[in-house]
Parts: C-alpha cells; sequence; structure tokens
C-alpha cells in the first residue's frame, strides 16, 4: 500500500514539473518573439510575387555610407528600430519574404559612418567627390571579377526604378534565357538569389522554375528606406542557382551591377550575360597594388583567397602566401603571411611594401605563390601569379601592373585566378 502511495506522489510530482517547465519555455518563446523585429504579413494571396525589405529612415550620417579603411574600423553603432501603423497601401508594399526571418538589425543597409566636414571652395568640393568616386570603385574591384571569359551561360533580364518620395529601390527579376541544362533531363530548376553588397548575410530568393532554360520569374523586390546617396555605395549581385532536392544547388551564373553606375532618374532595363563560376581548380586571390612614386615604395596587399585547391586528405588546406620581389629573372626579396589552418577561403589581409626606383618599376615584377603548410614533407604549392608590366602570367595580371604605373598613389583592387605550376 505505501508503495503505491509512493508511486502516485511521484507522477503527481513529475506532471506538475512537465506543466511547470512547458508554461516556463512558452513565457520565454513569447518575451523572445516580442524582443525581434516582425515582417508585415501580406494581405493578399500566397501567389503574390512582390517581396519587400523594411530599414529604418536614414538620419543625417546614414547619407554618407562610407568604404573606411581597414587601419581604421568602424566604431560599433546600434540601431533604434520604430515600427509604425501601417495603413493598406502600406501592407501592399510590404511583402513576404521566401522564409520567415526574425532579427535585430536592419537586413539590408545599416552603417555608421563619419559624416564629411563641411569645407568652402569648389577645390574642396571636387576633392570629395573624387574621393567618394574611388572609394565606390574600390569596393565595386573586391566583388567584380574582370577577368574575360567565352563561355556561355545565359542571360538575366530585370529592371531597377527608384522611388524617390519613399526612398526605395524596385528591382523586378523578369526572365532568363539560354541558361544551361544541370539536371539529367536535359533541363533545369532555376531561382535568382539577390544580394545588396557588401552585406552578404541577407538574401532574397525568388521562387524556383521547374525544368526550364528560358525562366520566367516576373517577381519584384523592394529595398526600402535607401536614400540615394547610400544607393552609390551599393552593388547589386544576382546570382543564378539549379535547385537540387538531394545535393547542393548548382551555380549556373552571376551578375554584378554597381548601383554608382545606374541612371535613377528614369526606370531603367537590362539585359546582362551571366558570367560563369570560377572552375580554376587552383582559385582565386584578390590583392591590390599601389605605387608612392616620391618615396619609391611598392605596395602589394593580398586581401582574401576563394575556393582553393584542397591538398590535404580532410578536404581542406593550410594556405599561406609567399611573395618574391624580382628584378628579371633575379630574386631580391621575400615575404610570407602567416599561415591558416583548414580553409580553402582564407582572409590574409597582409600588406607588404617593397623599395623600387621609379626608373626600375617596369622592370620588376611580383611573383605570388599560394602554397600549402606540411607539418610532414615539403610544402605544396596551389598557384601562383606574376604581377608584371610585360612578363605577366596572363592578360589580367599585365593590366593590374599598368593600371597600376598609370594611376600612382592609388590601390587598384582585383582579382586574379591562381595557375598551376
Amino acid at each position: 500500500m505505501a508503495n503505491l502511495i509512493l508511486i502516485a506522489c511521484l507522477a503527481i510530482l513529475a506532471i506538475l514539473i512537465t506543466i511547470s517547465l512547458f508554461l516556463a519555455g512558452g513565457y520565454l518563446w513569447w518575451r523572445h518573439k516580442r524582443s525581434q523585429l516582425q515582417f508585415i504579413e501580406p494581405t493578399e494571396d500566397e501567389n503574390s510575387s512582390s517581396y519587400s525589405l523594411k530599414v529604418p529612415q536614414a538620419g543625417v550620417q546614414d547619407i554618407y555610407d562610407v568604404v573606411t579603411q581597414p587601419s581604421k574600423p568602424p566604431q560599433p553603432q546600434q540601431t533604434q528600430l520604430t515600427t509604425t501603423p501601417a495603413n493598406p497601401l502600406q501592407n501592399n508594399l510590404n511583402r513576404k519574404l521566401n522564409g520567415f526571418l526574425n532579427l535585430k538589425t536592419p537586413l539590408i543597409g545599416s552603417s555608421s559612418p563619419a559624416v564629411p566636414s563641411k569645407t568652402s571652395g569648389s577645390n574642396s568640393t571636387a576633392d570629395n567627390s573624387k574621393d567618394a568616386t574611388n572609394k565606390n570603385f574600390s569596393m565595386t574591384d573586391m566583388y567584380i571579377d574582370n577577368c574575360d571569359t567565352s563561355e556561355n551561360v545565359g542571360q538575366i533580364h530585370f529592371s531597377l526604378e527608384y522611388d524617390f518620395q519613399n526612398t526605395s529601390l524596385i528591382l523586378k527579376v523578369l526572365q532568363g534565357k539560354e541558361l544551361p541544362a544541370k539536371d539529367l533531363s536535359g533541363t533545369s530548376d532555376p531561382y535568382v538569389r539577390v544580394t545588396l553588397l557588401p552585406d552578404k548575410k541577407h538574401r532574397l530568393e525568388t521562387k524556383i522554375k521547374r525544368r526550364t532554360l528560358n525562366p520566367r520569374w516576373n517577381e519584384t523586390f523592394y529595398f526600402e528606406g535607401f536614400p540615394i546617396q547610400k544607393l552609390q555605395s551599393r552593388v547589386l549581385h544576382l546570382h543564378v542557382f539549379d535547385y537540387d532536392r538531394f545535393s547542393r544547388d548548382d551555380s549556373i551564373g552571376e551578375v554584378f551591377l554597381p548601383l554608382c553606375q545606374v541612371d535613377f532618374g528614369t526606370k531603367q532595363s537590362f539585359w546582362k550575360a551571366l558570367k560563369p563560376p570560377a572552375k580554376d581548380k587552383c582559385g582565386e586571390l584578390l590583392s591590390s597594388l599601389c605605387y608612392h612614386p616620391s618615396n619609391s615604395i611598392l605596395t602589394l596587399t593580398l586581401i582574401k583567397a576563394r575556393n582553393l585547391k584542397a591538398k590535404d586528405i580532410n578536404g581542406k588546406s593550410d594556405p599561406y602566401v609567399k611573395v618574391w620581389l624580382q628584378f628579371g629573372e633575379k630574386r631580391i626579396e621575400k615575404r610570407k603571411t602567416p599561415i591558416f589552418n583548414c580553409t580553402l577561403n582564407p582572409v590574409f589581409n597582409e600588406s607588404f611594401s617593397f623599395n623600387v626606383p621609379w626608373e626600375k618599376i617596369r622592370e620588376c615584377s611580383l611573383d605570388v605563390m599560394v602554397m600549402d603548410f606540411d607539418n610532414i614533407g615539403r610544402n605544396e604549392l596551389i598557384g601562383r601569379i606574376l604581377l608584371a608590366g610585360k612578363n605577366g602570367s596572363g592578360a589580367s595580371e599585365t593590366k593590374h601592373w599598368q593600371d597600376m604605373i598609370s594611376k600612382p598613389r592609388q590601390t587598384i583592387v582585383q582579382w586574379h585566378r591562381l595557375k598551376p605550376e
């Protein structure tokens, strides 16, 4: 009898504990949801093909989205989000994303820039305008690979429009044409992923069009709360993928459009040829060159690499970069970056300066080798490039060097495809 009473008491106690945990969990979940930014649900049916993102209205400082130098990182700044009552028209403009998101920070375009000081005189105004242009194009070079390619992977049709009254960018992804087949059936299941660089975290996607090489998406995306000045430092990235249910989606092609090159006075329509994904097994290297004739300093900055060839049995590499300054065939000076373990996409952010007289700048070259470090045995070469004015390892490398000479005191950023030995 005593055992039965003990078992009943334990059962009741267990039920009470379970109920308490359930109520506590529900309360914490409710508090968590209240503290996060919510998207306004659409009032129309789910077949609507229009989406929007809301970001806080920019203040005076948000007008200037400055691309800061690595030596002066931006100070973190918290953004206070406010909500306003939505009217029916606003509800029609605010569409649901292809996946419900809750974020405490704006999805696209949060900045903490410094406001340039107001100065008098036309020279100062011209200098500021020139600096802003240089920064925009430097940021553009960070993402755009200017290497020529003869492979045809189709085209994409889209349009851009700017709503000055509501400070909103309106993107319409219309259609694709002559996409390559990625499936065994001789077709693809394409969709488009949309980002506004440099923000890579938050992305929008079109719906998937099944079994077609000439898809028609006809979908509209609204990027709200973007003053026209802020858009000047953004790069529109459209990346077409082939959907695969059982494996990773295949990249079909991509296109980059610097918004500083778009005239928003009228609605613009574009047909752009897609660029194929990088197939070079060695990977790619992003670097910059700068030469100061006044003090004869040549500066090479190794920013990052991507899609490096795996050299280890774990499918990774331990990359580092070795740089030789050469005059003709003679090696003069060597520099190295630190080793980055177990990665195929290292971020180096290393700068090397060399003393090169102006009269010899056209005769010298930089032999840049991306290596895989090995504890046992000899370090292996992943890929290399030769930056030179005459006999570079490719047209891209030669052009990079010539641009550096023709634009002294300017930092020239460019992607290069690594070559095997």
